[in-house]
């Protein structure tokens, strides 16, 4: 199973930074490879987190592939967890932790794993999706920027 982890100290605050990465319908707009997001359901739970179903179509060059997760969106603990339902891997695990550091400062740690199904499309796509899942906290951290400004001293 291929393995992806980082964590970053970006200068924006942790509840912006779990907005921005909550805000899953946007991803299209920026997330690298992704095509598509579709929502197809959003459950309220009483202790303040969310619940969605979403279907995310990732596409590199000729190869597009579509697969569905839960994403459980815990508010109160700043943490993002993904399920994988059904798709062409055979096994994927996603999660997001912001904690926050000092005054609008916070540690985005993401942590992925995965697997494909098929041998050829681990072939295909496996390095495509390395690379790429490789500058996700950067895709988000510059988006941090987009939308809520570039902090101070920022080059």
């Amino acid at each position: 199973m291929q393995r992806v982890s980082s964590k970053r100290q970006v200068r924006h605050s942790a509840s912006q930074m779990f907005d921005l990465v909550a805000d899953v319908e946007r991803y299209p707009e920026f997330v690298p490879l992704c095509q598509s997001l579709k929502i197809r359901q959003r459950k309220s739970k009483p202790n303040g987190s969310e619940i969605l179903v979403a279907d995310m179509t990732v596409s590199f060059k000729l190869v597009r592939e579509s697969f569905t997760s839960e994403v459980v969106l815990d508010r109160p603990n700043l943490k993002i967890a993904v399920r994988y339902l059904r798709g062409p891997f055979s096994n994927l695990e996603n999660r997001w932790t912001f904690e926050p550091k000092g005054e609008g400062a916070c540690d985005v740690t993401f942590y992925l794993a995965y697997e494909f199904k098929s041998r050829m499309l681990a072939v295909l796509m496996g390095s495509m999706f390395d690379a790429a899942f490789g500058r996700f906290a950067a895709a988000f951290e510059k988006r941090a920027d987009a939308i809520y400004g570039k902090p101070a001293g920022a080059g």
